[in-house]
């Protein structure tokens, strides 16, 4: 009893000292960003970016000219567009197949289920989807090339009937006997006991939906469509930072703190929507991805 104990504890602390340093590895960046988003355009010249320091003399110059700047709200607004409507269509999508699929007694359920294993392990490529969306279906500088291709993810949809199988048969049977349809079973029924599943299966869409810039770099060539990756991507690798952003070497912001301030500020949103789902987080996974 006390060698098993004394080995949990061991495990334990190696577990936490290993999670311990990743989380090293990943502030040291993200605080070497937040310094150099605040740091004064003097303070920057003297001596660079005080990395492992709190800079007392606070600057949100860079924030303001971000802000201020009419291409950043636009592409904002874009994204978050692209991200309300993509995760409402892909849930309406996921749900219902979902649902469908967690009943053992639809027909031709495990053929179903291949099909769309099928489409996850043998993607169709590049090319043949390009020429779909932007010859057949002309969505060239149209929303819906963005958000209609991704709209179903096969796992999304795997974890999400796994969770459906899991609720007991007899609740939706006793509803049946009601009078009840399957549309209200899973409307009435199923969709309040699933809300930690609807909200991790919504934040994956989400993150996904707002975190995207290839395709739209395919797809929308008018910059007044453009989402905010996009922006955030040409702002960083731009050879003429002016072009995105108007750049006055007058003003109390370097082009380095306003490259940082881009990053922390187009990830901003989903940090700010993790904390509030993050409760609904482990156990929508745990209970869609754990087959009884």
């Amino acid at each position: 009893m006390f060698r098993s104990s004394r080995e949990d504890w061991g495990f334990q602390l190696l577990i936490n000292g290993f999670l311990l340093i990743v989380l090293i590895l990943i502030l040291i960046p993200l605080w070497r960003v937040i310094m150099t988003s605040l740091t004064p355009l003097d303070v920057y010249m003297r001596g660079g970016t005080p990395a492992f320091q709190f800079p007392w003399d606070w600057s949100f110059a860079a924030y303001a000219q971000m802000l201020t700047h009419p291409t950043f709200p636009r592409a904002t607004l874009n994204s978050i567009i692209i991200t309300i409507c993509g995760t409402t269509l892909s849930l309406a999508l996921t749900v219902p197949l979902a649902y469908a699929l967690s009943s053992r007694t639809l027909p031709g359920r495990k053929i179903i289920i291949a099909l769309i294993l099928f489409t996850f392990l043998f993607h169709v490529g590049l090319i043949p989807t390009y020429l779909l969306v932007a010859k057949t279906l002309g969505w060239t500088n149209n929303i819906l090339a963005i958000i209609v291709p991704p709209a179903v993810g096969v796992t999304n949809v795997l974890v999400m009937m796994r969770f459906f199988e899991g609720i007991p048969e007899e609740i939706k049977e006793s509803a049946r006997i009601d009078g009840a349809n399957d549309l209200q079973v899973l409307w009435q029924i199923v969709l309040p006991l699933s809300k930690p599943i609807l909200l991790t299966i919504g934040l994956f869409y989400a993150v996904n939906y707002w975190n995207e810039f290839f395709t739209p770099i395919l797809y929308l060539n008018d910059q007044n469509l453009q989402p905010l990756p996009v922006l955030l991507r040409n702002i960083l690798i731009g050879q003429n930072f002016s072009e995105y952003v108007d750049y006055d070497v007058s003003r109390a912001a370097s082009i380095e703190s306003l490259k940082s301030s881009a990053v922390l500020l187009t990830m901003l949103p989903m940090v700010l929507v993790y904390p509030w789902i993050q409760r609904y987080f482990t156990k929508g996974t745990l209970l869609g991805g754990v087959k009884e």
